[in-house]
């Protein structure tokens, strides 16, 4: 009898260490992420000179601090998702290259955008020096909160619509409608439109171009031999000329000729290095598209770090624009019109934090992106990949916050419907589908007209879930009011408890 009893109490005992092995792992996260906040207030309050308004400075660094880890949670998913829903990076594997690259092109080409999001947004003479820190407080504050709650949800929602919604609301609050840029809001709003439709666009081309020029070919291996080392060629070229332009532009600022000569020197020097690995790959696969894919994989890894890089130039102004403008605001005693000071402590801040929120909190959306919404292989996931990433180097270099979550998930829809066209001329002018499954009673059909619809609609189902087009669309378009209603909120409790 003493048995069985003391089997019963060793259960328990073990029970309640998982469990509390459990529970240590889900605090482990917040746990650091909370130290990170500490860490960058103790920073601010030693580097910030010491003045009546100091303190501010202190608070804003926490809240660019929490944004930037939800940006890391939240918007790097769209990233690194394809890679990892491809099967062509564990999540670890994953982790580490976009962190160092988030962290890289934060620190090195994150200034352009910065300026647009902080000060651009805003007509600055209708406001004095403190209200206006107000504002760009409760526009990260509130944009954080927002992106936080949808982090926990599940949704890939656009930390740029977030912080652009949290500007607007704060600012109507503070001075009435008047104090928006509307021309520059129109702007943006637009190319919120445009950017996932030319995600999607130059994802399609690319997986067309890859089906012409090697999946489609009799000699799929032959083709591949050739034209994956110039696929890798192209991809590193545009990188060497966006860091020869932008990510270092603040010690090297080479001319045009120069830098076109980099883009070729580089494309070169890629397509040398990836012949003789594509050709020692290619000996021992067979000639199937799944063999094939295979070969897709370092050049993804190359596309998902550019990507990487090109998401920290861009929304790290997300995290430090607003946090920017409230330490050169407090220093100056003025909004300043002619342009923002970027201490490089204030972009560690957001390059820390977006590489630190990855890690702990990002996981969960990388596998949403990657594998819920359309099936991908390798060729899938390199073309949304090294489109997004055009794009998103386009627009920096621009100067214009567009939102990479649009970007990345309009090439993921780009190649899943792309294959859905495919899918269905193929089958066009077939009397009966190749697939239907005639001895299954609920796949009898009237006509072959009838089974032709609904193998149609099973190839739809099969490659693009319609019910996440739904839902990530519904997430970005209440972003920005919920966001903008938020802000107006936090700012007047902010203008009671500090103005």
């Amino acid at each position: 009898m003493a048995k069985p009893a003391l089997d019963k109490d060793l259960k328990r005992v073990s029970g309640l260490e998982v469990a509390t092995h459990d529970l240590a792992r889900s605090l482990a996260g917040p746990g650091i992420a909370l130290v990170f906040l500490l860490a960058a207030a103790v920073w601010a309050s030693f580097v910030v000179a010491d003045g009546p308004t100091s303190y501010l400075v202190v608070i804003a660094a926490v809240i660019a601090g929490y944004m930037a880890l939800n940006v890391g949670a939240n918007d790097v998913a769209n990233n690194m998702g394809p890679a990892v829903g491809s099967k062509a990076l564990t999540m670890l594997s994953a982790l580490i290259i976009a962190g160092t690259f988030e962290a890289a092109g934060a620190l090195l080409a994150g200034g352009d955008v910065v300026n647009t999001v902080a000060r651009d947004l805003l007509i600055g003479e209708q406001l004095d020096g403190d209200t206006f820190v107000l504002v760009m407080m409760a526009a990260l504050l509130a944009s954080a909160l927002w992106v936080n709650l949808a982090t926990i949800i599940g949704a890939p929602v656009s930390t740029t619509h977030a912080v652009v919604g949290g500007v607007v609301g704060a600012g109507v609050a503070s001075a009435g409608f008047g104090f928006i840029a509307w021309p520059i809001i129109g702007t943006i709003a637009a190319s919120w439109v445009i950017s996932p439709m030319l995600g999607g666009i130059f994802a399609a081309i690319l997986l067309t171009i890859i089906r012409v020029t090697i999946t489609n070919r009799i000699d799929m291996i032959s083709a591949a031999r050739v034209w994956v080392p110039i696929l890798v060629a192209l991809m590193t070229g545009i990188f060497a000329m966006y860091l020869a332009t932008k990510g270092l532009k603040r010690i090297w600022k080479p001319d045009l000729p120069l830098v076109m000569l980099l883009g070729l020197s580089f494309a070169a020097l890629g397509w040398i290095i990836a012949m003789p690995m594509v050709r020692r790959q290619s000996l021992t696969i067979e000639n199937r598209k799944k063999h094939i894919a295979k070969l897709f994989r370092v050049p993804l890894i190359v596309a998902a770090a550019l990507l990487s890089f090109a998401h920290g130039a861009n929304d790290v102004a997300n995290a430090v624009g607003p946090f920017a403008a409230i330490v050169t605001t407090i220093q100056t005693g003025h909004m300043e019109s002619a342009g923002l000071a970027l201490p490089l402590w204030v972009l560690f801040i957001g390059a820390v934090g977006i590489a630190l929120g990855l890690a702990l909190f990002g996981p969960r959306l990388i596998r949403k992106v990657g594998e819920q919404i359309t099936k991908l292989n390798e060729i899938r996931a390199y073309c949304v990949a090294l489109s997004a990433a055009c794009t998103v180097l386009a627009a920096s270099a621009l100067g214009l916050p567009v939102s990479s979550t649009h970007i990345a998930v309009g090439a993921i829809f780009g190649v899943g419907f792309l294959r859905e066209y495919i899918a269905q001329r193929e089958m066009k002018g077939n009397a009966v589908p190749a697939q239907a499954r005639f001895v299954d009673p609920a796949m009898l059909n009237a006509t072959p007209e009838d089974a032709l619809a609904k193998e149609r609609q099973q190839a739809r189902r099969r490659l693009v879930r319609r019910q996440h087009v739904l839902s990530i669309a519904a997430a970005w378009v209440i972003t920005v009011p919920a966001s903008a209603v938020l802000a107006a909120l936090v700012f007047l409790g902010l203008n009671l408890v500090i103005g």
